[in-house]
């Protein structure tokens, strides 16, 4: 059954955000009410806000901080986050920040987010960075974002790639690392990414695969 309330967190450059995006959409498109909150106000590479036109077109409430996409260099948490916790009839997809020092961010909305038994917090990995190339190391980053937190993962999302590089056989070759991390943690893959270019190659190859549409790079925005 779908959870009212959907984190997504893991190291820099995971991809956390892209996901996000995505996986708030899915969720409009399939008829539910749908919010989404940013709440990562470490990473100024990838913005929920770059996305922000789409998403409201799609009916997707957008919720970041009062700072996002300007140059004020402050970490500032949004406004409206405890009001759409509180909202039961929205799902509410949440981006946390890279590593620990991102997630104590989230601290402040913790008791909520618990107490209300409706949510899941699905970890972010990915090979292809340098500090989660391995099963290891990377349950070693998760742990430290539970701690800070206080939330502990419940599923692992698997978005290893190499951007615009990435072939299938990378995303195939990524399983096993997945798999590893996922049985270490005592979790299940819930589901594992990749561009939506990649699909046709992939699917009956690995299972539960969801295709993305990639957010451009915040850098890369005119």
């Amino acid at each position: 059954m779908q959870k009212r309330l959907t984190l997504f967190a893991g190291h820099y450059g995971s991809g956390k955000t892209n996901i996000a995006v995505n996986y708030a959409r899915k969720l409009s498109q399939s008829g539910f009410k749908t919010a989404l909150a940013d709440l990562d106000i470490v990473n100024p590479y990838f913005r929920t806000k770059d996305s922000e036109e789409l998403l409201r077109r799609e009916g997707i409430e957008l919720v970041v901080s009062d700072f996002a996409n300007s140059n004020v260099d402050f970490p500032a948490l949004p406004k409206d986050v405890y009001s759409i916790i509180a909202d039961k009839e929205k799902h509410i997809v949440m981006d946390i920040g890279g590593d620990d020092r991102g997630a104590l961010a989230l601290g402040r909305w913790t008791e909520d987010i618990v107490s209300s038994g409706d949510y899941e917090m699905l970890a972010v990995i990915n090979a292809s960075r340098p500090l989660t190339s391995t099963p290891e190391d990377t349950v070693e980053v998760l742990r430290e974002i539970e701690n800070a937190c206080s939330i502990q993962f419940t599923g692992v999302v698997n978005n290893t790639n190499l951007g615009q590089q990435t072939t299938a056989a990378d995303i195939i070759a990524s399983m096993p690392y997945a798999q590893k991390t996922a049985s270490l943690l005592g979790l299940e893959v819930r589901f594992t990414c990749c561009a939506n270019g990649l699909l046709n190659e992939l699917e009956g190859k690995i299972p539960k695969i969801f295709p993305i549409e990639i957010q451009k790079l915040y850098y890369h925005m005119t």
